[in-house]
């Protein structure tokens, strides 16, 4: 530090009055930060930051025709979604309003499986690149149906 400044850095607003902040409330598959096999990532923030990157350059790749770019635009807004979506969710006002941003990802996902399937099936794009997201899309739709299902079954 400079000038010889050895301070402690200030607490963010609202943690001494005892208010849960962004990092004080992650989603339950955040906290479960371990490794099982090569390129397996289990903290959900890190998958959907890596799905939204999938999406983005799998948009990029595609051709450029009237049907492709309307694919893509909608592949690149339901895609990228569910990364700012949790974002809203760790920072939920209520139990209530987590439970409907987690829903509202969940939501963008299932659209995003479905263009993905229309790619697949025109064909836009190779399924040797489809079939990795495809299964990824499904894998995170999994996820947030049984974290939707915990955290409801605990409000009750």
């Amino acid at each position: 530090m400079k000038g010889g400044d050895t301070s402690e850095p200030q607490a963010a607003a609202g943690e001494s009055e005892g208010i849960n902040t962004n990092a004080q409330r992650p989603t339950p598959n955040a906290q479960c930060r371990m490794e099982e096999g090569p390129g397996k990532i289990y903290d959900l923030e890190e998958r959907l930051l890596a799905f939204a990157a999938s999406i983005i350059r799998l948009v990029e790749s595609l051709p450029s025709s009237r049907a492709a770019n309307h694919v893509a635009g909608q592949l690149l807004r339901s895609g990228t979604s569910p990364l700012a979506n949790h974002g809203e969710a760790e920072a939920a006002e209520s139990p209530a309003d987590f439970i409907h941003k987690l829903r509202i990802s969940l939501k963008e996902l299932r659209e995003t499986y479905r263009w993905l399937r229309l790619a697949q099936l025109v064909p836009l794009a190779d399924s040797k690149v489809l079939e990795p997201i495809l299964r990824e899309t499904d894998e995170l739709i999994r996820i947030f149906v049984a974290s939707v299902r915990t955290v409801s079954q605990r409000r009750k």
